[in-house]
């Protein structure tokens, strides 16, 4: 065991003490905490975000959009989301389409002559952004997303859970939409706060 001698104790501390600084320094080099720098084009730090306009026949699932961007936005700190009197910037969103498109198309001799029935949905919808100035409404940035889901139809002759029930669709369609609607706003995001 090596004794160290109280004349030299300042000189082994200042040692180490250097050699921490050396190695903290090379970890910060190779290590960054946080996500990336982000910034809006124009380099604005205050928007607001009005309620989404729908375009479609889904009633209120504009609300799940606006909030999943907004979400996004106190996540990642990029810009503060205020108050329209307070904003130098608005982000504007609108749902423009919502289908659906029914699948696995079952028939034959288990159902009535001519009958169909759909085992699946596939959602389909299109939204677009776009952050604008308020000072002159000029349109700094835009964007159009789409997202695509799929879930199981009302079964009618599988006892479960979702035995030809209306509710279970409307469930399962507003479980997708608002999935894609996290899904799309986190998107939307990243590509509208892109190092600028």
């Amino acid at each position: 065991m090596t004794r160290i001698y109280p004349s030299r104790l300042p000189a082994v501390i200042n040692a180490l003490v250097a050699a921490s600084c050396v190695m903290g320094g090379l970890a910060g080099c190779a290590y960054r905490t946080g996500g990336p720098d982000r910034s809006l084009p124009g380099g604005y730090t205050q928007i607001h975000i009005p309620v989404f306009k729908n375009k479609t026949q889904e009633v209120g699932i504009e609300v799940g959009f606006t909030n999943a961007l907004i979400q996004e936005f106190e996540r990642s700190r990029s810009a503060r989301v205020v108050a329209p009197q307070y904003a130098e910037a608005e982000v504007e969103g609108e749902i423009q389409s919502v289908i659906y498109q029914p699948g696995g198309i079952q028939g034959g001799d288990k159902f009535p002559k001519g009958s169909v029935l759909a085992s699946e949905y596939r959602v389909l919808i299109v939204v677009r952004v776009a952050l604008k100035r308020k000072s002159d409404s000029a349109e700094l940035w835009s964007g159009s997303f789409q997202g695509e889901r799929t879930y199981v139809a009302p079964q009618v002759l599988q006892a479960g859970i979702n035995t030809v029930n209306p509710l279970y669709n409307l469930s399962a369609r507003r479980q997708n939409i608002d999935n894609m609607a996290n899904d799309l706003m986190s998107e939307a995001h990243d590509r509208m706060s892109e190092n600028f």
